[in-house]
């Protein structure tokens, strides 16, 4: 998982679905959309994606979505494999009312945990050391310190992609198996001690795009009889597994 394939810019719409229509959504997919080439090689065509979600002590990125704040953001480290070498990315998702932006930034794993805990990087620390991985290394720094942010939640699921003539201006995933639990350490291991389910059986489907609503997309949505949720893997791990867990007066 050492390409890039970010979105830095979209809209996404979200549905939960059960997997009987997740599978018929593949087939349809079939006729408009290429595989990821690195979920093509895994078992089921998903690999499996892991986060560590930061937040304040007083949860304020999991209250502001809450709260529906049109303009908001989350900080996550996300990862894919244990191996050593293997990096870790570094994201800020921002929503501005209806739009996504993304910045990430490729880290070597030497380095995450003093970067993770807001220490000013250096050019070293990334896997492609350029000027726009730099600035979304340090503004992911400055909102650590600005938050005061610490690990809270590690999300786990498997992922299902697929993607238009091998470019990334639509872009459709289905998650599944989505489960959630508490971490207070900057670790980046795979393992989960006693993880919860978030949407139970169900699949989050997500439909992303970077201009218009594709009419294709249109078409899926009325066919499969869908309707548009939200379905905020952070968010709501954290309402499962207890608000109360997280909570902390600060110091």
């Amino acid at each position: 998982m050492g390409i890039d394939t970010i979105q830095k810019q979209r809209f996404e719409h979200k549905y939960v679905i059960n997997e009987e229509v997740a599978l018929s959504i593949r087939d349809f997919l079939t006729s408009y959309l290429d595989l990821d080439s690195y979920g093509a090689t895994q078992p089921n065509l998903s690999y499996p994606v892991h986060s560590l979600y930061l937040d304040s002590p007083g949860m304020r990125t999991y209250q502001e979505t809450i709260n529906g704040d049109r303009n908001r953001y989350k900080l996550r480290i996300r990862f894919y494999e244990q191996m050593d070498d293997a990096p870790l990315y570094f994201e800020i998702k921002r929503r501005h009312d209806k739009v996504i932006a993304k910045k990430r930034a490729i880290v070597h794993r030497y380095a995450a945990t003093d970067l993770a805990k807001g220490f000013i990087p250096g050019y070293s620390c990334l896997v492609d050391p350029c000027a726009e991985q730099m600035d979304a290394l340090v503004d992911f720094s400055r909102l650590v310190n600005h938050l005061k942010a610490e690990p809270k939640v590690h999300v786990a699921y498997f992922r299902e992609a697929w993607v238009a003539d091998g470019s990334n201006k639509i872009r459709v995933t289905l998650d599944r198996n989505v489960r959630s639990e508490p971490q207070k350490s900057l670790t980046f291991s795979p393992e989960l001690r006693d993880p919860k389910p978030v949407f139970g059986n169900n699949v989050i489907l997500e439909l992303k795009f970077t201009n218009r609503f594709p009419n294709w997309f249109k078409e899926l949505v009325q066919f499969f009889g869908l309707r548009q949720g939200g379905a905020a893997k952070y968010v709501d791990g954290v309402t499962n597994l207890g608000e109360y867990r997280f909570l902390r007066s600060y110091v």
